[in-house]
Formats: structure tokens, sequence, C-alpha cells
């Protein structure tokens, strides 16, 4: 069976999982790795071979030898796909790999036939299209949240890829790395509960509402565009079409009007609770259970009754 090659995420994240299952259905699935990985991980879920690419070369510079080195990789091993996470990198990697290669890119799929064919979310999610390449080999990014990821261990066997990057590649050079700091809550783009506070949250200090919900039910904490650009809470956790994708099983909304930038982020998710005091949000077109009140007294309210039945 031919190969699929899969580019990893750093971390294993589940988006990559996700591109695991999915190429199952193209061929057999292949993970690339630029730097370190959880190779068990990668198996766990149909990696049959393990490809790492790792060195200064790589970790000493942005995604331009990361492009270069992917882009040998399918000119030795001749896949019949590759697939990437539409994230920030994967995107850059993936023009980038079109441009090397002269081939077709389809960006933010949410599924992946087995001919090749893409269902991709289109206009901030408001519509869907079916795409396929028509030069080259189908290069597809994957959109996170698309697909449940299932487990099929495979054999993982890892091979060490060669790297050689021209200077053009290193004309970008990483000078400083700073990790971020992680608290107990989940990773806002994987979890299964997520509580999002909008513009009507008022200011920074009434997001420990956002946050105090969130902890009693175990969930992540999301904002809007319009809280993040308010100063209400840091930007990595916006959600929205400039944001983050999120689809959990629950998604409370709080103080969210429901703009089209803010639904294309959060709109697949199974279940979702908006609390507002308009009567005509947009978020209520969209909501499965709407609460029209002043969140300052409906929240709390709702945070007793949550600590009642703990």
């Amino acid at each position: 069976m031919a190969e699929v090659l899969v580019v990893v995420e750093a971390g294993v994240k589940k988006v990559t999982l996700e591109a695991l299952t999915l190429a199952r259905s193209l061929g057999a699935p292949s993970a690339v790795v630029f730097g370190d990985a959880a190779t068990d991980k990668l198996a766990e879920y149909g990696a049959e071979k393990i490809y790492v690419a790792a060195g200064s070369d790589i970790e000493d510079h942005l995604v331009a030898p990361k492009a270069s080195v992917l882009a040998s990789l399918v000119r030795e091993k001749q896949p019949v796909a590759v697939l990437l996470a539409s994230t920030q990198e994967g995107k850059e990697i993936a023009g980038r790999l079109a441009v090397k290669l002269d081939n077709g890119l389809l960006t933010d799929a949410v599924a992946v036939d087995a001919d090749g064919t893409a269902t991709q979310a289109i206009f901030a999610g408001s519509a869907t299209v079916r795409s396929k390449v028509t030069r080259g080999i189908p290069i597809v990014t994957i959109r996170p949240n698309s697909v449940t990821p299932e487990a099929a261990p495979a054999a993982g066997t890892v091979e060490q890829v060669s790297v050689a990057v021209g200077e053009a590649d290193k004309l970008a050079r990483v000078v400083e790395r700073v990790a971020e700091q992680k608290g107990s809550r989940p990773e806002l783009t994987e979890a299964g509960i997520v509580v999002s506070g909008g513009r009507g949250v008022g200011n920074a200090d009434n997001f420990k509402l956002v946050e105090e919900l969130a902890d009693l039910l175990g969930g992540a904490v999301g904002a809007s565009r319009a809280a993040v650009d308010s100063g209400f809470y840091p930007h990595q956790f916006q959600v929205g079409q400039t944001g983050k994708t999120v689809s959990p099983q629950l998604y409370v909304a709080l103080g969210i009007s429901g703009a089209i930038q803010h639904r294309a982020g959060m709109q697949t998710s199974k279940t979702i609770v908006a609390v507002n005091k308009d009567p005509e949000a947009p978020i209520f077109e969209l909501a499965d259970h709407g609460v029209v009140g002043d969140l300052f007294k409906v929240v709390p309210q709702a945070a007793d009754e949550i600590r009642k039945r703990k």
C-alpha cells in the first residue's frame, strides 16, 4: 500500500492524530517528525513508519528548512498524499511545499475521501465545498477537531532522515524560545468543554467569572475577538476565524454576540449554551440552549448549582 505522509505538530497534538486517522483511507500512514516526538503515540494511531528529521538546521530556523526536507522526502518516497495541520506553521509548510513541487494545495479540510477529494469549510465556516488537486498529489491541511481520532496500532518503524538545506532556508534564525506557562486547564483546542467570554464580560477582572465556571466544569477558557482586542484576555485564547477552532462536547458563550468571525471557530461544537442580555444576538440562532439575561446574575447561579451537584 502506498504511503501517506503526515507532518507531526510539535508535541503530537490531537490534530496530528486526526490526520493519521484520515490518512488510513488514502494509504499507509507515515509520520514525519521535525525534532522530538512521542513515537509510541504515533504508532498507536497508525503510523507504519516514522521519519525523523532533527539537527540545528531544523531547530535553529523557522519553517523553510522543514519545507525543503519534506519536499526531498516526497520526491524520494513518492507518497500518494501529504497531510498537515491547518495551523499557522502547518499552512506555511504546506504552501512552501506546494511551490517547491509545483503542486496543488487544499487548506482547511474537514474530511478527505479515498480518491483525495477534500471537503473544505469556506467563507468563515458558513459553507462547505468538495475540491480535488488537479496538479500533483493531494497536499491537504486538516482543520483541527474535524474527526475523532481512532487508534489503529502499527509498526511505527523509526527512520532517520538526512537534513541538507540551502542557505536560502536559513535567512531567518530563532534567537530565543520562551515556553508558555501551562495551568491545570485542558488545552483549548482539545478540551471537551469550553467556556468563552465576549465583550459583554465588561473588563479583564470580570473574566474571573468565566474562569470560575470553566474550572467548575473542568473545561478550558476561551475569548471572542472583541474581548481579546479590548485587552480582556490573552490573544492565544481567542476562538474564531482569526483565532483557534474548537469543537467540544459543550461550548458556553458568555456575553458573546455571535458574529460570523466567532461562529467560524466554534459552530461545530456538539452542544452550545449562550447567555446574553440581547434577545436579538446572533449567537441564539446557533445555540442549542439560550438564556436571555445578565450574565453577572446567571453565571453565579449556575456556578452554585454545579457546586451543589459535586
